[in-house]
């Protein structure tokens, strides 16, 4: 995946506005949001975790970088509902021009969510373990960001098998793989103008990674 949503580790944006707060929630709209994708994977907008990642990475790109963190959930959620056939085009915006109507209310079932699974194979990797990411990006949904591509790292530790989110996202079936935590330095990742010191540490499954 491609393009401004793979934001990650990207350039030019300034220093991280961390801003506190007693709760998980800046306004109470967000909070509302957030209940509502939850509501959604309940009655089958969100076909698992990953599809509702690649569903944010679809949203318009403009609205990625200015809609904030749950503005993009928002988004998403639109969007799976309608792919979902659960409203049609247009209902949305009809029904947010009438906010003081009641909601409608979704039938919850059971969403699957992401978990480990057990793998056949043997782990390909062992800590400590010199490795180096795939230097490619791919269509779709993947969780090998754009700055960590062809990239060496130290295998840290081994997670066992997990579901593949780049097939699991698309609807090809869960195909776990070994998931790694990788550790890199920051000049690895940045550039000899890295702040010394730093360290980044990803999970990333098997196929992401080859021997050095």
């Amino acid at each position: 995946m491609d393009g401004i949503h793979d934001l990650g580790g990207k350039q030019g944006f300034g220093r991280v506005d961390i801003t506190g707060g007693d709760g998980a929630f800046h306004e109470r709209w967000e909070g509302r949001v957030f209940a509502m994708v939850q509501s959604a994977f309940g009655a089958g907008a969100f076909i698992n975790l990953d599809h509702f990642r690649h569903t944010i990475e679809r949203i318009d790109p403009v609205a990625y970088l200015e809609d904030g963190y749950f503005g993009r959930w928002l988004g998403a959620l639109e969007t799976a509902l309608v792919e979902a056939a659960l409203v049609e085009a247009g209902q949305i915006s009809r029904r947010a021009a009438r906010p003081a109507e009641p909601p409608e209310r979704f039938e919850r079932g059971d969403g699957p969510m992401h978990s480990g699974r057990a793998v056949e194979s043997a782990p390909a990797f062992a800590v400590g373990q010199m490795v180096r990411t795939a230097d490619h990006g791919k269509p779709g949904h993947t969780r090998l960001p754009s700055y960590a591509r062809g990239r060496k790292g130290i295998i840290q530790s081994l997670h066992g098998g997990w579901v593949f989110p780049d097939t699991h996202a698309h609807g090809k079936g869960e195909q776990p793989e070994h998931l790694y935590t990788v550790r890199f330095s920051g000049e690895e990742l940045w550039g000899a103008d890295c702040d010394d010191g730093v360290e980044v540490c990803l999970d990333l499954f098997e196929s992401y990674l080859e021997v050095m």
